[in-house]
């Protein structure tokens, strides 16, 4: 098993690692990094609103597009304010091995050392990075507010805005923060344990999708799901926001480099040719199955490629990206068709379908193809290559956060509906969330 100084260097690699304390007092931030973090914030933030608002809008009913975009700009205020508050301190302030402590609460200490680059962790585990900890803290709530934002895609057209907003809150502290240290704080158990994810497999798309589907199933189906016509009101919206989504994503996983570096410039790379691939990939196997490519399963096929591929971003090459993409492709198509219907649960939007399956065939392949160099710094020059121990330790790490937000989702779930209730009346659903939510119609 790795030690904890070894799993933080190849996690983090993109920082300057040399195994105890790092930052001298006189230390200057890189502007080229700082620069390069900046623009990566804002990309990812550009994800959540307006990206996946429309991508989310324009596959729900004219009747509750306006409530589906809510959700997402809702989300992206409250994650803001609780990520402030306490989050980032849950989930980056030092704790332990499983839940950071309050020492940053409501970013306490950021003032100190603001013109200075920032040391994650502290000790022989202890990772430097060469931007400020208030770009950091950003980056990272960006992350937090769209993980939180794609679980609405399960819930959509039913759930309570009330609830929601109560579920979210706590979830965010409950399930995120404590996922969020485990997998990338230096203290973080998985990290310890040696499993790979270079910018959110475990953390953001399986604990999304995940979560997704178990509110789903608490929830229950749409009204007239299997009967009614639930076809999507605008596609147009959808396309808009999956591109956003397309074009957002090189902060995702270029930007989890944390620097201009050669390592961001191959998470790039490998982003674009595993979505692309993977659209191919899911229309034509849309197209031999059902006879005709559709716009949605092209763009679904895109999103499923890009979430594949976030774990591994800064660990694969093109070729094995490649590979990456023809899986993620068709388990994405798999998992929003035949795995949906065989289970019988009413997954509104395919969070679990495209986030929850995707995450997990990326976070796998990355123990399959990891590429040693890539991951090399000074202290570790080998880095670490896929291989059938960093396979099992990557099911390990998928295990754990899939039961983990399974079992806490569930709990929080059931708490909401015992303080406000989670699904909206059989008539308000009927009416439309838009009008009985909001007071407010799409014209």
């Amino acid at each position: 098993m790795k030690t904890l100084a070894r799993a933080a260097l190849l996690a983090l690699p993109a920082m300057l690692a040399a195994g105890a304390s790092f930052a001298a007092d006189d230390a200057k931030i890189d502007t080229g990094d700082t620069a390069w973090m900046l623009v990566s914030t804002a990309l990812v933030l550009m994800m959540t609103v307006p990206g996946v608002a429309l991508f989310y809008a324009g596959m729900v009913r004219k009747k509750n597009v306006l409530a589906t975009m809510m959700q997402s700009f809702a989300v992206t205020a409250l994650v803001t304010v609780i990520w402030m508050v306490v989050g980032y301190s849950l989930a980056f302030g030092e704790g332990n091995a499983w839940i950071g402590d309050l020492s940053r609460l409501l970013l306490r200490g950021m003032a100190e050392g603001w013109d200075k680059p920032f040391t994650l962790g502290s000790g022989d585990g202890a990772v430097a990075t060469t931007i400020p900890e208030s770009v950091f803290a950003m980056f990272q709530m960006t992350f937090a507010i769209i993980t939180a934002a794609l679980i609405t895609g399960a819930v959509a057209d039913r759930m309570k805005f009330s609830a929601l907003l109560v579920f979210i809150t706590l979830w965010v502290l409950a399930v995120y923060a404590p996922i969020a240290h485990w997998v990338w704080h230096p203290n973080g158990w998985i990290l310890a344990l040696g499993a790979l994810d270079f910018a959110g497999g475990t953390v953001v798309h399986i604990n999304a999708g995940v979560a997704g589907l178990v509110a789903a199933l608490v929830l229950g189906k749409r009204v007239g799901y299997g009967h009614d016509n639930m076809a999507p009101f605008n596609l147009g919206f959808a396309v808009i926001g999956a591109s956003l989504l397309w074009v957002g994503w090189f902060g995702f996983n270029a930007g989890s480099a944390v620097g201009a570096s050669g390592r961001a410039g191959m998470a790039m790379l490998v982003t674009q040719i595993a979505a692309a691939t993977a659209a191919l990939a899911w229309m034509i196997a849309e197209w031999a199955t059902k006879g005709k490519p559709s716009v949605l399963g092209a763009v679904s096929g895109a999103v499923a490629g890009l979430v594949a591929i976030t774990p591994a971003a800064g660990f694969v090459l093109p070729g094995p990206a490649l590979i990456i993409g023809v899986v993620a492709g068709l388990a994405g198509f798999w998992g929003a068709t035949a795995l949906k219907h065989w289970c019988g649960y009413d997954d509104s939007l395919d969070a679990f379908g495209v986030h929850g399956v995707c995450g997990i065939v990326g976070a796998l392949l990355t123990g399959v193809f990891a590429y040693g160099a890539l991951s090399a710094t000074t202290a570790l020059p080998e880095g670490t290559s896929g291989s059938l121990d960093q396979f099992i330790i990557q099911c390990q790490a998928v295990g754990a956060v899939f039961a983990y937000t399974a079992v806490a989702s569930f709990i929080l779930l059931k708490v909401v509906d015992v303080i406000v209730g989670l699904r909206v009346s059989e008539e308000e659903e009927r009416e439309g969330l838009d009008v009985a939510l909001h007071g407010e119609r799409l014209g």
